[in-house]
């Protein structure tokens, strides 16, 4: 173990687990769970990149409010660090995403302005717009912001590397969300590795990528209205109703090999099955690029390594459909168990 100066010296260095009951034989599957960086998700790669690179840059002043459109991860990995730095943080977050991310970003010290679920990402991405232009907060444009893709490239790409060192990493599954995962780790397996297939996984009632279909920009590259191609699905920050910017670039550069769609049950079933199989606490994102790492060793060659992300922790979902059939009280096998000793009572009938 290390000792740090504070809690934004933990982020990344995540680890890389091998799946031992859920791959099919003969071929290695292994994730890398960002849920052990400190506020338990990927973004916070993210959040301290796009921040620090705005005060070097000089664009952040000291005490200015910062503003971000988020689903949730990205504004908790934020408010971590701005309660670190002393910024001030108001997050926009359409209403249907989970009441827990709204608590943790309240707990942090963030500002949370809902906007109407029927808007979705793009009308809480106006709404940022809209109240930096009004006060002048400092907007951190994750969609657009080079800072993004630049720290996947700078640690999560070199982690890989390392991990995979005298070996050959022969596929690297991964959803797209903002596309800074994507882009920057692809760079570098395009530059470093190019025989690692780049496997890009989507929701499949909102498969942007796959519809060929283009997304309306604006000249800074904020979407131009929500992509045509996309419907609603359970995958919190997986696929927003837009192609970002940045996975746009990802795309024109020609770093994906294969688009795979998955289901929010088969999310939700893998997520799960990661928790009860493996012991591996993730959220209903991680459980949907699990499934289509399934579908990659499905047909993989024998030996072959297949390297799954997986976003975020499974805390934040409590509230949604993937806890929908987990009870806060007894069930009958447990008040079996219980009652198969005589001493106390039941707390439940």
């Amino acid at each position: 173990m290390a000792r740090y100066g504070n809690i934004l010296g933990t982020i990344g260095n995540t680890p890389v687990v091998r799946i031992n009951r859920l791959g099919p034989p003969g071929v290695n599957l292994w994730v890398k769970v960002e849920a052990f960086n400190p506020l338990g998700s990927v973004k916070d790669r993210l959040a301290l990149s796009v921040i620090e690179t705005a005060e070097k840059s000089g664009e952040l002043k000291p005490g200015q409010t910062v503003i971000e459109a988020t689903s949730g991860n990205t504004g908790i990995g934020l408010a971590m660090v701005c309660a670190q730095k002393g910024y001030p943080l108001v997050v926009t977050m359409a209403e249907s995403f989970s009441v827990e991310r709204r608590k943790l970003m309240r707990f942090l010290g963030a500002k949370v302005v809902l906007t109407p679920a029927a808007l979705g990402a793009t009308g809480m991405l106006d709404k940022t717009i809209e109240l930096a232009a009004a006060h002048g907060w400092f907007f951190t444009r994750q969609f657009e912001n080079d800072a993004n893709p630049a720290v996947h490239e700078r640690t999560t790409a070199r982690e890989i590397m390392a991990d995979f060192a005298g070996e050959t990493l022969d596929y690297w599954v991964t959803g797209y969300g903002t596309g800074g995962t994507l882009q920057g780790v692809g760079r570098v397996l395009a530059r470093e590795s190019p025989a690692t297939r780049i496997i890009v996984a989507e929701p499949d009632s909102a498969a942007l990528l796959a519809s060929g279909l283009p997304q309306p920009r604006h000249d800074d590259g904020t979407p131009d209205g929500r992509h045509p191609a996309w419907k609603p699905h359970p995958m919190q920050g997986w696929t927003p109703d837009f192609i970002p910017k940045i996975t746009g670039d990802a795309v024109a550069l020609k770093l994906i090999h294969q688009l795979v769609t998955v289901t929010g049950a088969d999310a939700m079933a893998c997520s799960r099955d990661l928790a009860t199989k493996e012991g591996i606490f993730v959220g209903i994102t991680s459980g949907a690029t699990f499934a289509a790492a399934l579908q990659v060793a499905a047909t993989a060659k024998p030996g072959a390594n297949i390297l799954c992300m997986l976003p975020d922790t499974g805390e934040r979902y409590l509230s949604t459909p993937l806890f929908g059939d987990i009870p806060a009280d007894m069930t009958e096998a447990e008040l079996a168990i219980f009652r198969s000793t005589p001493h106390g009572v039941p707390t439940a009938a």
